[in-house]
């Protein structure tokens, strides 16, 4: 039980504005953040979830929402001295904090790396003036790289940029462009992801036109080969680091560990031991409305247990976004289900050519990452 490692993800729910293709739980932000307020409904959260540490010390960390850059580094560094006190850090921990480019200051970027913060996200989505209006976006090209150099000058060596393809109205030469001075910036790590239509998105309601799926994959090859000449190597689908600069707090979720969830409707997955050497894998998610979670009413609005039968499926949807997938023994050390529960599918699949032949790796091929859905289906 105590291999299995175990993160943090904390949720910040408020933004200048919701954009219209955001499926996230993010509401516009009001006159005055209740910071203090929410960092002691936070605190207490996971003051009750801390039992379920057992004995863990916390690996990494993601503050995610939202926009959590609205906040001060006052009310992170007493957030994060909190969250150490009920859960201890790891010597190496990761502290992630996602920040979007209108929101930057360079003393507050020095002060949340002073607070502990080692590794930024920053939400750039575009670089083109004309994308980034027509995607709800409150910055501009000109902020965007200001929001890149200001993250160096603060100390971060590690930083991400979100990056959107398949935008509008958008070509290929334009998506490309985006790439290129996104590469420019000297970041560690790039978030490159295809514009999707979600449900509860005022694009959903009012879809606009994308580029065709055709263009879409032809594009996508050229953005990675891209990538590749300038060092940002592929180990997952929309996720690219330079080497040794991966993002642990995403592997973790992927090699299906454990994390803990804060705040106003995060999710959280946990590991359990079961009957018979069995293990349980519980899933969580807090109360959805911030007043709701301030009132401190429930913080936990759902908790269940997964079925046996949804394992294999849990298990492959995390495994399979990575490019060299995962050792065959993760299945068994974190669901606690034999090989012989999937044997009969890998066979499908295997002969299908999407996934590898192997008997110590689990690991699609490079058509199983193309058609993964359909390498999916032979779990349900």
């Amino acid at each position: 039980m105590n291999a299995i490692p175990l993160s943090l993800y904390v949720h910040v729910p408020w933004c200048v504005r919701k954009c219209p293709y955001c499926d996230f739980n993010s509401h516009a932000a009001p006159t005055a953040l209740p910071e203090a307020e929410y960092v002691d409904a936070l605190l207490k959260d996971l003051a009750l979830d801390s039992r379920y540490a057992q004995g863990r010390q916390l690996q990494t960390i993601f503050i995610g929402g939202g926009t959590p850059s609205l906040f001060s580094a006052q009310s992170y560094e007493r957030l994060l001295r909190g969250i150490d006190q009920l859960v201890p850090f790891a010597a190496d921990i990761e502290i992630t904090l996602e920040a979007n480019p209108g929101t930057f200051e360079q003393q507050k970027f020095h002060d949340y790396r002073s607070a502990g913060i080692d590794r930024l996200s920053i939400g750039i989505q575009s670089f083109d003036d004309a994308h980034l209006q027509r995607l709800g976006r409150i910055h501009g090209r000109d902020e965007a790289l200001r929001a890149a150099a200001i993250a160096r000058q603060a100390g971060f060596d590690n930083f991400n940029l979100d990056l959107m393809f398949g935008l509008p109205e958008q070509s290929e030469a334009q998506a490309l462009a985006d790439l290129r001075t996104a590469i420019d910036c000297g970041p560690s790590h790039l978030s490159w992801y295809q514009l999707t239509i979600e449900p509860n998105t005022e694009f959903y309601r009012r879809p606009p036109t994308l580029p065709p799926d055709d263009a879409i994959a032809d594009l996508q090859q050229h953005g990675i080969e891209l990538m590749a000449q300038h060092g940002f190597q592929r180990y997952e689908i929309s996720a690219y680091g330079q080497p040794g600069n991966q993002a642990r707090h995403n592997l973790n979720y992927w090699r299906f560990g454990d994390y803990l969830g804060i705040g106003a409707g995060a999710h959280g997955k946990l590991t359990e031991p079961g009957d018979d050497g069995a293990l349980n894998i519980r899933r969580t998610r807090k109360t959805r409305m911030p007043a709701h979670y301030l009132a401190a009413v429930a913080y936990t609005a759902e908790s269940n247990t997964v079925p046996a039968a949804e394992l294999p499926l849990e298990f492959m949807m995390n495994a399979m976004r990575l490019c060299e997938g995962v050792e065959a023994s993760l299945l068994t050390e974190r669901t606690g289900l034999s090989s012989t529960a999937i044997a009969a599918a890998l066979r499908r699949l295997q002969h299908q050519g999407l996934m590898q032949k192997s008997a110590n790796r689990l690991e699609p091929t490079p058509l199983g990452l193309l058609h993964l859905n359909a390498l999916l289906l032979e779990f349900m």
